[in-house]
């Protein structure tokens, strides 16, 4: 892991918000979903380290996460300005829009819900990533309903980098590939048990991908040719200077940390740059 530490880069960021000592060659943004786990004590946190004083440590660890607790509740623009005053000036953190735009609106009239979510994630200045649309399993294509979002999001925030995860089976259609690419939304590629449960679609010039669950022991671990196959997909997909986002949401037993650890020096050694990671996946 040292050798993935040596070759780690300052992460992009999004357009219009590119740190300091932005570099045109950008890595992979390697981070968790989450950082909030009680059972990460003694496994990723040390025990003399108070819950609140975890984002601190977590970004000391990583330079990227994905904010999925805003997925259930919209913080204020306060909380979000917080989150940036207690992160490093290279530190990246994407976030889950709103189950009430995804999952209660289920994507209808998403200007309000939109713009809203945006003004408050705004807190977070340049340390702003991109931001995920999970759609519900049940809701079946509508391109059209996912453009009008898209749209809304954009209309709130034109730099928006936006990654889209749909969960219905529907959705895999040429229209709802133009539709993305039209808009340069990322398809978010999703993995359960070691496999692709999305297609490989480029829809973006940057691409976001999510690792669910491994199929590896312990439960619920990726094994290291999983984690390769991964890593050759998607080099071959996206070149040294567009950012990648691999988020590992697989927390349990703090899986996430160990593989996420083992996944940036597998892309190390395959000649990718990628941003720092615990040295051996955990810390204590």
């Amino acid at each position: 892991m040292q050798k993935a530490a040596a070759r780690a880069q300052g992460p992009a960021g999004c357009e219009g918000r590119r740190p300091a000592g932005y570099k045109d060659s950008v890595p992979f943004l390697v981070g968790t979903s989450g950082w909030q786990y009680r059972h990460w004590r003694g496994v990723f946190y040390p025990p003399d380290v108070p819950q609140r004083r975890w984002l601190e440590h977590y970004a000391s660890q990583y330079a990227t996460v994905e904010n999925d607790g805003t997925f259930y509740r919209l913080p204020a623009q306060e909380t979000f300005a917080g989150w940036q005053a207690r992160t490093p000036a290279d530190f990246v953190m994407a976030i889950k829009a709103s189950r009430f735009l995804t999952h209660v609106k289920r994507l209808r009239d998403p200007a309000e819900p939109a713009a809203r979510m945006m003004k408050a994630a705004a807190g977070l200045g340049r340390r702003l990533g991109p931001i995920l649309l999970q759609l519900p399993p049940s809701l079946s294509a509508d391109p059209a309903r996912l453009a009008e979002c898209l749209e809304a999001i954009a209309a709130a925030d034109r730099t928006a980098k936006i990654a889209v995860e749909p969960r219905h089976p529907s959705w895999w259609t040429d229209q709802t590939r133009q539709v993305l690419a039209a808009h340069d939304a990322a398809l978010c590629w999703a993995d359960q048990l070691g496999r692709p449960v999305t297609p490989l679609w480029q829809t973006a010039g940057w691409g976001y991908v999510r690792f669910h669950q491994g199929a590896a022991k312990p439960w619920p671990r990726y094994g290291a040719q999983a984690l390769r196959s991964w890593v050759g997909r998607m080099a071959q997909a996206w070149p040294d200077d567009a950012p990648v986002y691999a988020y590992f949401n697989n927390d349990q037993l703090g899986a996430a940390i160990a593989d996420s650890a083992a996944f940036a020096s597998l892309a190390s050694e395959a000649g990718r740059t990628v941003t720092r990671v615990p040295a051996a996946g955990r810390t204590t």
